[in-house]
């Protein structure tokens, strides 16, 4: 009988033999010091506050642990993803990368949240701890004295801890001083277990992501694939899904909560911008839906090119989101309406009244519900041959 010789090599390999555990603070100080990093792929923060206070909280008053952080540990130094540093997200140059180094596959946002608290980030200055309520929450307001900002009760510094005890007066109550040093000391030394790997390659750590990730997730396929743009000077990060994101926050919709939406609806926004540079006659392949976006094409583009689809885009989404102010529509309830208005102002920057008559009809009566994505790519079709 045959018997597969790749079996019989994986049989013999248990990769939770080297699991083991690392305390927040180790793994801040690490951070701190970049033994730790990211892929370029991982780079996109997307928790929210409240994540944020969830998982401080659960780290607290949680009766389980969290779960497992993966990292690839990186040994071949001449071939690796590049690596990105958690304070700044900016590429840590090759020449500092060290063997050894931690690669974050799965973990990120407990991580940041973490190492926010413990550099005291802006980002966190309204996160507290409540004494009395028994809980970290978001204070809007002015702090009262039985609250404690969480960048000053796990910072770094034990100086900066006991000082800021100190000024508030928090030290004359015993019971109160003694208390937020239990929980200081609770939360720094908390254990988390890390689940390692070896020099994974791209596809790889890809696989690992997606199974960790209930499978199937193309998050981590487009931003490994867009990673690699960052060589040529584009940064999809900063240059396009982060300003696409924060144009529609500015008007209240936040359609990225589920972290799919945060990459591939941007992307697939780009698809009208592609067929208009490319001087592409529009084709159903091309819609502005998840299934169909076009990371190889796009990431084949020269830099130029891909700069301008950007551009085209940013600029149809201003005009999307003021359309749908200035014209009285119905409120956006997904994020179909946003991209296919955006398509149709890519194809019609300067649009006829006529044909902003027909766009308000269509939007009033347009319904994506229980649509195949042959039938949303058809709806896209037809409004563009309105």
């Amino acid at each position: 009988m045959k018997v597969s010789q790749a079996l019989m090599q994986a049989v013999s390999f248990n990769p939770t033999e080297k699991s083991h555990k690392m305390t927040v603070l180790e793994m801040c100080k690490k951070i701190e010091s970049r033994e730790i990093s990211l892929p370029l792929y991982q780079r996109d923060v997307s928790w929210t506050k409240r994540q944020a206070i969830e998982l401080l909280n659960y780290q607290m008053l949680g009766k389980a642990p969290v779960a497992p952080i993966s990292m690839n540990v990186i040994l071949d130094l001449e071939d690796y993803v590049p690596q990105v540093a958690f304070d700044d997200r900016e590429m840590i140059e090759r020449s500092k990368i060290e063997k050894g180094q931690m690669s974050v596959v799965d973990g990120q946002q407990r991580l940041t949240t973490n190492y926010k608290a413990y550099s005291n980030s802006d980002d966190f200055r309204n996160i507290v701890l409540d004494v009395a309520r028994g809980r970290f929450l978001l204070e809007e307001g002015a702090f009262t004295k039985y609250q404690i900002p969480v960048g000053m009760l796990l910072n770094k510094e034990d100086a900066i801890f006991y000082e800021y005890l100190a000024k508030k007066n928090m030290m004359k109550d015993t019971s109160f001083m003694t208390i937020l040093v239990q929980c200081r000391s609770k939360i720094r030394n908390y254990y988390y277990t890390i689940n390692q790997a070896e020099n994974l390659t791209e596809d790889e750590q890809i696989e690992w992501f997606e199974v960790l990730n209930n499978a199937g997730s193309r998050v981590s396929a487009l931003q490994m694939r867009f990673s690699k743009m960052k060589v040529h000077g584009i940064d999809i990060y900063t240059m396009y899904t982060l300003k696409f994101k924060n144009k529609l926050l500015e008007y209240g919709y936040d359609f990225f909560s589920p972290q799919k939406t945060g990459v591939s609806y941007p992307i697939a926004a780009l698809n009208p911008a592609y067929e208009i540079i490319m001087n592409k006659s529009h084709t159903d392949a091309y819609a502005p839906i998840p299934s169909d976006t076009k990371e190889n094409q796009l990431c084949a583009l020269e830099s130029t090119l891909l700069k301008q689809c950007f551009t085209k885009t940013l600029e149809a989404l201003d005009k999307s989101v003021e359309f749908i102010q200035a014209y009285n529509v119905k409120e956006p309830d997904r994020m179909d309406y946003i991209n296919y208005v955006t398509g149709f102002f890519v194809y019609y920057p300067d649009p006829s009244d006529d044909k902003i008559k027909k766009l308000v009809d269509w939007y009033n009566k347009v319904d994506f519900n229980n649509k195949s994505n042959s039938r949303r790519r058809d709806i896209f079709t037809r409004l563009l041959n309105m």
